[in-house]
């Protein structure tokens, strides 16, 4: 991009009014367009954007708490259940999270699909809490609905692997084999 362009691109204009002629042959009249421009207030510093986020985070537990209500209704308990899940999960609630997601996954009308979905959901959070065992058992159980499912088969594998390594390191120091190579 050459500079005088660069430069109009990155120059603020704030117009208040513009004239704009109209070409169109039976009009000859002149519009006024009116625009207007709307400023983001300044910043004030690191504490607007920790109260910023604490608010955002605010409305993540208020929207669970919504969902909660929602998922009374067996209209909408499928639903409910799900979004209150990953509202909790976004508000740092993960081990809420994964008893509405389990909720979800007990609702009578869910579809394959969805429950497909809601187990993917479930593994993650599952992962992320490093709860190993139930996190594989919901990956697998998803496996045998859809096998291609997204990234699945990896995060068995790789946690699998992780388990393995894991128990190995613990049971080492049982163990007469890791006496004998000190």
């Amino acid at each position: 991009m050459n500079e005088p362009n660069a430069a109009h691109l990155t120059q603020e204009k704030h117009p208040t009014s513009q004239q704009v002629s109209s070409e169109d042959p039976g009009s000859a009249s002149i519009q006024e367009v009116r625009l207007q421009v709307i400023e983001a207030p300044a910043s004030t510093g690191a504490r607007d954007g920790q109260e910023a986020y604490e608010q955002g985070m605010g409305l993540f537990r208020q929207a669970a708490e919504y969902f909660e209500k929602a998922a009374q209704d067996p209209v909408y308990a499928l639903k409910g259940f799900a979004q209150m899940g990953l509202s909790l999960k976004k508000s740092g609630k993960q081990a809420d999270a994964v008893e509405a997601f389990r909720r979800a996954l007990q609702v009578p009308s869910t579809s394959s699909k969805e429950q497909v979905q809601i187990l993917y959901l479930l593994g993650r959070t599952l992962e992320s809490l490093e709860r190993i065992p139930e996190s594989l058992e919901a990956y697998r159980w998803l496996r045998r609905e859809a096998p291609q499912y997204r990234d699945v088969a990896m995060r068995i594998e790789s946690l699998s692997t992780r388990r393995i390594h894991r128990n190995n390191h613990q049971g080492q120091g049982n163990s007469p084999w890791a006496t004998q190579a000190s």
